[in-house]
């Protein structure tokens, strides 16, 4: 299988004053498709940032970012766009969901995105939310809205899917229901997966786990045995 994420000597740097810092260092990753990757590190460490050039919503200061064999990190503003509407999917710690808008209208934004979207009706049923679709943000639990982040993410059909703390903000048992979620959606679509995490238990379910540190790749893990996102305890 080829390597869908390839990261190469990715520096990059944020002004403190008059001073700079290195956010991340040299960082080297390749990860396949079609596989779960997650990220992990004290904070930080620059996992969010990793996460944020990947997907195009910030810039690097040195070196390569290629996805699909597509070099990303020189396009202009216009090709960026494209990148983020025609291969990723975002999904929030926080959900970001737009607070005047239903469950079905939040997931429309998206679905209008896309050329290719997928079934909204499918989506919503899938993803349990069903009898919430006409309901706000402001009257769903952290979970249903997580879910609708989700599917809104999905919507578009997205070939990579770049996850920040998506359990961050949930109870243990919401939280198992959206990492069941995600290995459903990674074993049914093949859909690529970033997971950014302080949940050390998450790394058990992931293709790949790479521990950042101060900017560098600690360590870069394989698994061999996959623990089923039902299975995960912490």
């Amino acid at each position: 299988m080829k390597d869908y994420i390839k990261v190469k000597e990715v520096n990059k740097f944020y002004p403190v004053g008059e001073n700079e810092v290195q956010v991340l260092n040299d960082i080297d990753i390749d990860i396949e498709q079609g596989k779960i990757c997650t990220i992990f590190g004290p904070s930080g460490s620059g996992k969010s940032t990793l996460l944020n050039v990947i997907g195009g919503l910030d810039s690097v200061d040195s070196g390569h970012i290629i996805i699909d064999n597509k070099e990303i990190t020189h396009l202009k503003q216009k090709d960026l766009v494209n990148y983020r509407k025609d291969y990723l999917g975002f999904i929030f710690q926080f959900y970001n969901l737009l607070p005047e808008l239903t469950v079905r209208e939040n997931i429309q934004v998206c679905e209008n995105l896309s050329d290719n979207p997928l079934d909204i009706d499918e989506l919503i049923i899938d993803l349990g939310l069903k009898e919430h679709e006409n309901k706000f943000p402001s009257q769903l639990s952290g979970g249903q809205q997580q879910r609708c982040s989700i599917a809104r993410a999905l919507v578009k059909n997205p070939r990579l899917l770049l996850c920040d703390e998506p359990t961050g903000a949930l109870d243990y048992q919401t939280s198992k229901e959206i990492l069941i979620i995600l290995e459903q959606i990674n074993k049914k679509r093949g859909t690529t997966m970033l997971i950014v995490t302080h949940n050390l238990a998450i790394k058990g379910m992931s293709h790949i786990a790479i521990k950042i540190k101060d900017g560098r790749v600690d360590s870069i893990k394989v698994n061999e045995e996959i623990t089923s996102a039902e299975r995960l305890e912490w």
